[in-house]
C-alpha cells in the first residue's frame, strides 16, 4: 500500500481515532490475518461467523501492526473506528450484504482500497478486471504471468474475488506497481458493479457465461446481466478503456452493446480480432495453436493441460497485446506459463507411471465437459472420479444427468461418483449422474464419500492409468488426488 498516516486512514473511511494521534505511519501490507502481519502494517479487525478479529488486535500488534481498522474500540492499539455501513455515504457495499458487524469495516476497507488505486492509477497504474462462469482464475493468473515481464504485477492468491479478497488485493499495490490484476465473482446482480468501484478497470475480460451459480441466480440471463456489469463500468474508448470479449460466446460477444469502450473479441472464431488457429492437443492433453491478432502471430505449445487452457490463453494473450507486449513475447511467455494457483488441471506423474489430474478445486457443467475433454485425449486406461456440482438449483437434477452421459460419450473406462456424505443415502444428484453413465453402459460405481472414493480407486489403479479428480469445492475430492499422488493403490 502507499503509505498513510493514521490520520488519512479516518479521513479516508468515515472514522474516528481512538488511542491513536494520528501520526502513526502505515507503511507495511494492510492484513485482516494477525499471522500475516509485518511491521508497519495496519491490521483489519473484522467479526466473523466463527472469530472476531477484534480478538487478536494484540496478536496484530505484536507482529508489528502500527494501527487498527475496527467496528469498535479496543484496547492496547492506536486505532481508526469506522461506523456502520448504513452510515456511510455512497458505500461500495451493497444493501444485501449491510447486515452484520463487519459490514462497516469491510465498507471501509474498499473505501482505502479505491484511494490507493486512484492515486496509482494518475501514476500509470493500469487496472484489469477479469469475470466470467469459468475459467476466470486461470486467466488470471496468466494474464499476470504475461505482464509480470513488462513490470510489477500484483494479484490476488487463487480465487481470492470477492468484497474482502477485492480490495486486500488492491491494496498490495505500490508506487512501484504497473499492472494490477483483479478477478470479480458474483453472487448476484450488482455485485460485479460493486468491485468495479473499488478498483476501476482499464481493460475488462468476460470469458464465458455458463451455469455456474445458476441456483442464485435464476437463469443464464441474469448471469449475464451480472457478468456484464464490468463492461459497463469501463471507461469510453476515447480514455482507454478496452473490453476483452469472449468471441465463442454469443451471450459474452454481444455484450459489445453495453459498453462504451473499444472492443477486442477474443477466441477461436475466425472474427475474433485475437484468435486461436490450428488447435492442436498432445498425449497429456496440452495444446498448441497458432496465436493470430492485428499486429502479427507466432505458435504457442502450452504447459497447461486442458484444451479450455486456449481460450483461457488467448483472452491474456489479448490484455497482454493491450498492454503494450508484441506478439512474438507473448507467444513464448504463454508457453513458459505454469499453474499458480492449487487444484486446477494439476497433473502429477507418479513413480509407477499413474498420472493424476487433479481439477477438484471447483466444477459446473462445462468445465465438467471440458476436464472431460481433457482426459479423452490422454493416452492410457481412464478413471473419472466425479462429484456434485453445486449451486445449480433446479437445473441440478439434469445437469449431474446429462454430465453422466457425457462420461459414457468421452469413453471413459471406468467411473467413481461420490455423494456426499452428510446421510447413509447419497444425494439425487450423485445418484442421478451415476445412473446416466450406468445406464450408457459405462463401469461405474457410486460412493458415500470422499474416502470411500479414494479407497476404490487406489484398488484398482494401475501403472499407466489416468485418473481425473473433479467436483465443487465443497465436496472436498482433493483428498482423492492427494491419496493417489501420495502412492495409495500402486502396485
Amino acid at each position: 500500500m502507499i503509505e498513510l498516516t493514521l490520520a488519512d486512514v479516518a479521513r479516508l473511511t468515515g472514522g474516528w481515532l481512538h488511542g491513536a494521534t494520528g501520526d502513526e505511519r502505515v507503511t507495511g501490507t494492510v492484513e485482516f490475518d494477525s499471522r500475516a502481519v509485518t511491521p508497519g502494517g495496519l491490521f483489519v479487525a473484522l467479526p466473523g461467523e466463527r472469530v472476531d478479529g477484534h480478538d487478536f488486535v494484540g496478536a496484530a500488534v505484536g507482529a508489528g501492526a502500527v494501527g487498527v481498522l475496527a467496528a469498535r474500540e479496543v484496547g492496547g492499539a492506536p486505532t481508526v473506528i469506522v461506523p456502520p455501513v448504513e452510515s456511510v455515504p455512497g458505500s461500495y457495499v451493497l444493501a444485501a450484504d449491510r447486515e452484520g458487524a463487519g459490514a462497516g469495516v469491510l465498507a471501509a476497507l474498499a473505501q482505502l482500497a479505491r484511494h490507493v488505486v486512484d492515486t496509482l492509477v494518475a501514476d500509470g497504474l493500469l487496472v484489469v478486471g477479469i469475470t466470467g462462469s469459468s475459467g476466470k482464475t486461470s486467466t488470471k493468473d496468466l494474464v499476470a504471468h504475461l505482464l509480470e515481464g513488462a513490470g510489477e504485477t500484483v494479484a490476488p492468491p487463487g480465487s481470492f474475488n470477492n468484497e474482502l479478497g477485492h480490495p486486500w488485493t488492491a491494496l498490495r499495490a505500490t508506487r512501484s506497481t504497473r499492472h494490477l490484476v483483479l478477478e470479480l465473482s458474483a453472487r448476484n446482480r450488482g455485485h460485479v458493479a460493486a468491485l468495479c468501484r473499488v478498483a476501476p478497470p482499464r481493460i475488462g475480460v468476460v470469458l464465458n457465461v455458463g451455469s455456474a451459480h445458476l441456483g442464485e441466480f435464476g437463469s443464464r440471463e441474469a448471469i449475464a446481466q451480472a457478468k456484464g456489469e464490468l463492461v459497463e463500468a469501463l471507461p469510453a474508448g476515447e480514455a482507454g478503456g478496452v473490453a476483452v470479449l469472449g468471441a465463442d460466446d454469443p451471450v459474452v460477444a454481444a455484450m459489445a452493446q453495453r459498453t462504451d469502450a473499444r472492443v477486442v473479441h477474443a477466441g477461436r472464431a475466425p472474427e475474433a480480432e485475437v484468435r486461436a488457429a490450428d488447435v492442436t492437443l498432445d498425449d497429456t492433453g496440452r495444446a498448441s495453436f497458432r496465436l493470430v491478432a492485428p499486429a502479427g502471430e507466432a505458435p504457442v505449445t502450452l504447459a497447461l493441460h486442458g484444451a479450455h487452457h486456449v481460450d483461457n490463453a488467448v483472452a491474456a494473450a489479448a490484455v497482454a497485446l493491450e498492454a503494450g507486449l508484441d506478439v512474438a513475447t507473448v507467444a513464448e511467455r504463454l508457453g513458459a506459463a505454469i499453474p499458480r494457483s492449487r487444484w486446477r488441471m494439476e497433473l502429477t506423474e507418479r513413480p509407477d507411471g499413474v498420472r493424476v489430474l487433479n481439477d477438484a478445486y471447483n466444477a459446473n457443467p462445462e468445465s465438467m465437459r471440458a476436464a472431460l475433454a481433457t482426459l479423452r485425449s490422454m493416452g492410457g486406461r481412464h478413471t473419472a472420479v466425479l462429484g456434485v456440482m453445486a449451486e445449480l438449483g433446479e437445473d441440478a437434477p439434469q445437469a449431474h444427468t446429462e454430465i453422466g452421459r457425457e462420461v459414457a460419450r468421452t469413453g471413459v473406462d471406468r467411473l467413481v461418483v461420490v455423494g456426499s456424505g452428510d446421510t447413509d443415502d447419497t444425494d439425487d444428484a450423485a445418484t442421478r449422474l451415476h445412473a446416466a453413465a450406468a445406464e450408457a453402459g459405462v463401469d461405474a460405481q457410486l460412493v458415500r464419500d470422499a474416502a470411500a472414493a479414494a479407497a476404490v480407486v487406489a484398488e484398482g489403479v494401475a501403472p499407466g492409468d489416468v485418473v481425473l479428480v473433479k467436483a465443487s469445492r465443497s465436496a472436498g475430492l482433493e483428498r482423492v488426488a492427494e491419496t493417489l499422488v501420495n502412492g495409495g493403490g500402486a502396485r
